[in-house]
């Protein structure tokens, strides 16, 4: 997945300049190897040769989990749009195209196969450890609002039964989600419970404390 491409000019630097155009890249993404210099000739006339370079992309961890998305979408036969953007949290990839549901899954679970594989594979290549998060379509923000929803919808249970409320079985980002929702909740708290991949969260209704116990004096006579 390394980019390089060699190219001639009347100079190296002709040379470089060409290759930089046709890669899209700027002079500071690249290393330049200078395969044969420049060379006048006779007179100017005879034995004139040009320079040649091997212009090479440096491969970046944003780079690389880029072209991996595209070669994967390519090998699927879809056409994708990525928009890569540094961030706090990490390197994000927003993927766009048409009809590329097959990126996302079932919950999900292709789009966090495949940036679990991203990461790996980008380990690989650079020695940046800024996490890789990928995105389809908005697909992440609509899930976080879903799983708040359904935190929601569960405490709102427990508090009114005064049970626990197991939920189905999520990822431990999906389950920070929902813990981080009941915080933001009254009246209720959240644990952990399960192995993996079955660990799953449980809302646990606060006990309401007990009131003060009536006692029965006897009338008088």
């Amino acid at each position: 997945m390394v980019r390089s491409l060699e190219m001639t000019g009347a100079t190296v630097e002709d040379a470089v300049a060409a290759a930089l155009a046709q890669l899209g890249v700027s002079r500071n993404d690249v290393d330049v190897e200078v395969l044969e210099e420049p060379a006048r000739g006779l007179f100017g006339l005879f034995g004139q040769r040009d320079a040649r370079v091997r212009v090479t992309v440096r491969q970046t961890r944003a780079g690389f989990a880029r072209e991996f998305i595209e070669e994967v979408a390519r090998c699927l036969d879809l056409p994708v749009s990525v928009k890569v953007s540094q961030q706090e949290d990490g390197i994000h990839l927003d993927v766009t195209g048409y009809n590329i549901g097959l990126l996302i899954g079932r919950r999900g679970a292709t789009l966090n196969a495949l940036q679990y594989l991203v990461n790996v594979a980008a380990n690989r290549v650079s020695d940046e450890r800024k996490p890789i998060i990928i995105d389809v379509e908005g697909y992440r923000q609509r899930r976080v609002q879903a799983l708040e929803s359904l935190a929601r919808r569960a405490a709102q249970r427990a508090r009114r039964t005064g049970t626990r409320v197991a939920l189905e079985p999520m990822t431990a980002a999906e389950r920070r989600i929902v813990h981080l929702a009941v915080q933001r909740m009254g009246g209720v708290s959240s644990e952990s419970q399960g192995e993996e991949p079955f660990r799953r969260v449980v809302i646990v209704p606060h006990q309401r404390p007990a009131g003060p116990r009536r006692t029965h004096r006897a009338r008088q006579p």
